[in-house]
Order: C-alpha cells, then structure tokens, then sequence
C-alpha cells in the first residue's frame, strides 16, 4: 500500500512537472490545499459525521462538479476566499493561488490522485512518509532555496533520541520549517510510551507548539502534521504564522527543539522613490533579553531561554559564530551559562545542510531557577567534525554516523559518560 501510494504520488507529480513546468514547490503547494479540502470533505461524512468547517460553495465536492476552464476559475476563487478566513483555514490558504494553468492537468490531481483515496481513514504512515519524501525533494531543489527550512531527518532522529520527549509535555520549535522536530518529538513519543486516552489527546491536540515566519513553509509544516495524526482541522492550527523574535509569546515550554534559519543578521529593505534600494539591520530589542543585537542566531538563543520554563530542557542548533563572537556574543553566552545548565556541546561536519559551507553545533541546555553562580559547571563536547565531510548527494548523513554520539551521550545517566 504504501509504495503503490508513493509511487502513484511520484508520477502525477512527473506529469504536472515535466508538461506544466511547475517547479516541486507550487506543485506541494497546489497539493497541500488539495488535501486538505478532501480531507475536510471527509470528516462531514461516517463515520465522523461532522458539520463542514468549509463553505458549500466553496468545498470539495465543488471542485468535483466542476470540469476545464470553470473548474479552473472555480479553484482560484476559493483559494482566494478560504484565504480570507481565520484559524487553521487561514494558515493554510493565506495568500493561496492557483498555479497549474490546464484544467485537465487539475482535474487529473483532483479525481486521479485525491479523490481516490480516503485520506483520514489512510494508515498516516502511508501518506505521511509519501508527504514527507515530497519535503525532501522540494528541499533538494536549490532554486526555490526550501532547503533553509529542511533540517536532515537523521540527525533530527539523533537530537531527539537523546532528548527522550515524555507524555504530558508541551514542546515547541520557534523556527519550524516543515516541522521535522515536532513531528520526531510526537514519533518518539507515540513508539516509546503506551499513551492513555488523555495522554493521545493532549499529544495530538495540545503538546506541540511551532512558530514560522513564511506562509508557503507554514502551509507545508501544517499539512506534514495532519497527514502525520496532529492536529485536525476543527482545532486551532499548532503553527503561529509570525516573526517568533517579534516579542515574548508568554507561554513556556518544557521542551524546545530547533534549527534556527541561517544567515547572521536580520535585516530590512527599503526601496526610495527613484528606486534606489538598501537595507539596514534591525536589531531586536527586548526586555527579556540581555543584550539587543542584529544578530538572528544571537536573539534566537535568547528567545530559546525565554520559552523554557524553569527545569525545561533544549537542542538548539548554532552556527559556530555563537560560540565564538565577542560583544553582544559574549553578553548572551555569560547569560545562557548562569541561568542554564549548558552540558552537551555536539560539533557538526560541513556538507550536513542545504545551506553550503556552514560549520554548526547543537548545544544542549537544561533551565534552572535563579541562582548567584552560574549552574554550568562543565561542557561534554562531541566531535563529530575532525576529519569527517559529507554531501547533499554522494555521501549524506545518515543515522548511523550519529549512533556512536547517541549511546555516547547517555540519556539516562549524563554523569556515566565517558571518552570514545
């Protein structure tokens, strides 16, 4: 079942690429606002039996009706009307636009691919790794730059594992992308535990909190949740579209993992009358922060602190510049190791991400209550950079160049830790 699914995925989206030129980003996109319709359709029929979250007008069983140019035309204004509404809907279908221009290349993607399968009662497995593989390839398509918003699955798996997510936490990633750490924390959890009825509630419903700045990445993270069993569409979506370092969101997480976006500072663009343009940093300032800077990975492990609550604990990706900068660098370091338990240091190869030549870390940090000494007291470093390189393509991480880091660790018992 599943490879017949994969398969059939894999060839509608060769037809719609190769003959309508769309790049694998509009066709996700055409096929996350597909799914989600046909899935809301679903739930109005047994054995959920519940009322339509979406306008008659503008459902499912509207787009069947209809067949070439009115089809079309059909599409675009319910795109452009669902985009309109609050709540989940309006995650998904901000800003929405039809981009496959033939009628019978939509048609074939809406009867041919969609309406064929029942998507909720489908094992989410199935239709969730055929989603998944879809990300991946989209991440591999340099020109749309998707990659930024793709951390590599295996070495997600790796922070995780080490991580041990419990049942009953609440779990947050302030730069989500496609969602690959909420969805390995929910995994992890789902595989490592036997959830009680409240338990796989609160784990679907309630646990796993993620923030994204881009709509097309906060429409794909959504739908890889759905598809996954997280969240449906009645509920509030899990994923703030917003700035996550535009202010402190007040809630506090006993678990934050994340990769935040690459490049060192944050900026704006201005555009004069004779159309001269520029671009000034702009340099974050908060109350709860120690110090304002430009610099987004700087403000992201301020942000990071601030959400966890007191005895919560973080995975938090940097590049090595975080470790290393004078300044406002040195303030926010001097900070981190006084209020936290700074104890896990992972040094990462290049060639890991589809950002080239970056040289990151995961640092691993567990909160404490207000103290007058600092509570880091000794850094454990693995060293997974010396004399190692990979590639996107020819040699790619895999899980396996993390398992001597994963057993090393000792998640059970950090003080039995020893050289390797």
């Amino acid at each position: 079942m599943r490879e017949q699914s994969s398969k059939r995925w894999r060839r509608i989206s060769h037809e719609l690429l190769r003959d309508d030129g769309l790049s694998y980003g509009d066709y996700l996109e055409q096929l996350t606002y597909l799914l989600f319709l046909k899935m809301a359709d679903e739930q109005t029929k047994p054995p959920f039996s519940r009322p339509s979250i979406i306008p008659e007008q503008l459902d499912w069983q509207s787009l069947l009706a209809r067949d070439g140019d009115e089809l079309e035309v059909h599409y675009r204004h319910a795109l452009t009307e669902l985009g309109r509404r609050t709540g989940m809907l309006g995650v998904v279908f901000r800003k929405a636009q039809n981009r496959i221009q033939d009628p019978a290349k939509l048609r074939r993607l809406v009867v041919d691919l969609i309406d064929r399968e029942s998507w909720l009662t489908l094992d989410a497995d199935v239709k969730g790794d055929a989603y998944e593989g879809l990300l991946e390839k989209n991440a591999e398509d340099v020109k749309t730059g998707a990659g930024q918003y793709f951390t590599p699955r295996p070495l997600i798996r790796a922070i995780v594992e080490v991580m041990q997510p419990e049942p009953g936490m609440t779990i947050c990633d302030p730069a989500c992308g496609t969602g690959g750490f909420l969805l390995a924390a929910y995994e992890s959890i789902s595989h490592r535990h036997l959830l009680d009825p409240d338990q796989k509630r609160h784990l679907r419903y309630d646990a796993l909190r993620g923030w994204e700045i881009v709509d097309n990445t906060a429409r794909l993270c959504v739908m890889n949740l759905l598809l996954h069993g997280i969240g449906d569409e009645e509920h509030e979506s899990p994923i703030v579209v917003d700035d996550a370092l535009k202010a402190d969101p007040g809630d506090r997480f006993e678990m934050v993992l994340t990769n935040p976006p690459f490049g060192k500072k944050s900026s704006m663009t201005f555009v004069n009358e004779e159309g001269d343009v520029s671009r000034e940093d702009l340099v974050v300032v908060r109350d709860d922060f120690s110090t304002s800077t430009s610099n987004k990975q700087l403000n992201f492990v301020q942000h990071v602190k601030t959400l966890l609550a007191i005895g919560g604990r973080a995975a938090v990706v940097v590049p090595d510049n975080v470790l290393f900068e004078g300044g406002a660098g040195e303030t926010v370091r001097r900070k981190l190791l006084h209020e936290c338990d700074v104890h896990t240091l992972l040094r990462l190869p290049t060639g890991v991400f589809y950002a080239q030549g970056v040289k990151a870390n995961v640092l691993f940090i567990d909160r404490k209550a207000a103290s007058e000494t600092p509570w880091t007291r000794e850094l454990w470093v693995y060293d997974l950079r010396t004399n190692q390189h990979f590639t996107l393509k020819q040699n790619p991480l895999r899980y396996e160049h993390l398992q001597d880091f994963v057993e090393a660790y000792s998640a059970e018992d950090r003080r039995a830790r020893s050289e390797s």
